[in-house]
């Protein structure tokens, strides 16, 4: 059986969870990271030497990065759907995962960090506001991509939504002021109407 190591409440950890509950796929989960210790272990560390969450053991094969685990998953276990067939909506679901990871979350986590694991007398408002600032500058960008498109890959659902929709809780969910980004909200809509979304990433932030 697949095991995917990790606390629930990473977003990275959520990525794998959601893929998994998409596919309908049987998977066990390990609690690490966070509270639970455990990615300092000589054991953790040998299925990921950075130790961090998520790592999974898919019958002996190890692999970690969370966009890379719901690349592999997808591509195993649902290809053309959440692995789409056509090799230009899957570069583009490709494209869109990358970007999350290297531009969207980089903003978005500071003003995360701040607001929900950072006491107030300890808050940085100064800081709170460049990253607010970053995270909507960043999100004009997938708003614009979203108006010609009614998912991140094109008309379907696919591994391309999983990370954005991810962020997409945290950032609607915080106590922030946010500018409308109506094409998002609307995408923002109907990923909350999946519910494997609402078991796995819709949870009060933590």
């Amino acid at each position: 059986m697949l095991v995917i190591w990790g606390r629930s409440n990473s977003i990275n950890v959520q990525k794998v969870l959601w893929c998994c509950e998409e596919m309908g796929l049987a998977y066990q989960r390990m609690d690490a990271g966070g509270a639970f210790g455990v990615v300092s272990t000589q054991r953790y560390r040998e299925l990921n030497p950075n130790g961090l969450v998520p790592a999974i053991d898919d019958d002996g094969f190890v692999l970690w990065e969370s966009n890379a685990v719901v690349r592999y998953l997808a591509a195993r276990h649902s290809a053309g759907n959440l692995w789409p067939s056509h090799i230009h909506m899957r570069a583009e679901a490709d494209c869109w995962m990358e970007w999350c990871n290297t531009t969207l979350w980089p903003a978005l986590r500071p003003l995360f960090i701040a607001l929900i694991r950072t006491p107030p007398q300890s808050r940085d408002r100064s800081a709170i506001e460049d990253a607010r600032l970053r995270t909507a500058a960043a999100l004009r960008t997938i708003d614009m991509h979203l108006a010609n498109h009614e998912h991140v890959a094109g008309e379907a659902f696919s591994m391309g939504d999983i990370p954005l929709a991810c962020c997409a809780w945290r950032w609607l969910t915080l106590p922030i002021e946010r500018p409308a980004l109506g094409n998002l909200e609307r995408w923002f809509d109907a990923m909350t109407k999946r519910p494997a979304y609402r078991r796995i990433v819709m949870h009060p932030l933590s």
